[in-house]
């Protein structure tokens, strides 16, 4: 056995290693503890940062040169929230986590493919268009459902003409949703190629 072999299995354990701890992080603190708010045993999820249809008073300041401004953000808070409330407030941190742990659990499954050095095989082209999915639904579905729950909590309160609530797609997930479909069609090809070379043997 090599050296380079030797280095490449221990690499592979360790991306492996990596990627279950971000499993176990994502999966405690943006998934189960979230849910565990609006069930009742953990303190509930009672904020959301909100966009403003104007910016936020502030007072008056200034210091030489230094001024204090407001901003079009905001936080709202929701005081001693309902259940309905708490499943609003929650939800759309839990849908990002879970599509977080799909894409994690895929990665998991190619990383082992890596210690038989062989990634250039058909399943990795299918779960590199499944994470390009789960990363465009990021970038859409995920700000539709901030739009959508944030509307249900200001909806017929003295809040609603003063919160701005839109659609706001993160483009930035949308291109890397682009990129790795890119990359599986490249993994399509090389698999193709191999298939190819094998049959020549």
């Amino acid at each position: 056995m090599t050296p380079a072999t030797l280095w490449s299995r221990f690499d592979s354990h360790v991306l492996e290693l990596l990627i279950g701890l971000g499993l176990l992080l994502v999966g405690l603190f943006q998934a189960l503890f979230p849910i565990l708010g609006v069930t009742g045993p953990f303190p509930p999820v009672d904020t959301r940062d909100v966009s403003l249809r104007s910016t936020a008073q502030v007072p008056h300041l200034a210091s030489g040169g230094t001024t204090l401004r407001g901003t079009h953000h905001a936080e709202l808070a929701v005081g001693d929230p309902g259940l309905g409330d708490r499943v609003l407030l929650a939800a759309p941190e839990v849908a990002r986590a879970v599509l977080v742990i799909v894409i994690l659990s895929i990665l998991m499954r190619m990383a082992a493919t890596l210690r038989t050095g062989d990634v250039f095989v058909p399943a990795n082209v299918r779960r590199l268009f499944a994470i390009s999915t789960a990363v465009l639904l990021l970038g859409t579905a995920a700000p539709a459902l901030d739009m959508v729950t944030t509307n249900a909590l200001v909806s017929g309160t003295p809040l609603a003409p003063a919160v701005e609530v839109g659609f706001m797609m993160r483009a930035s997930d949308v291109l890397l949703a682009v990129l790795i479909a890119a990359l599986a069609g490249a993994f399509g090809h090389g698999a193709r190629l191999r298939a190819d070379t094998e049959g020549l043997v």
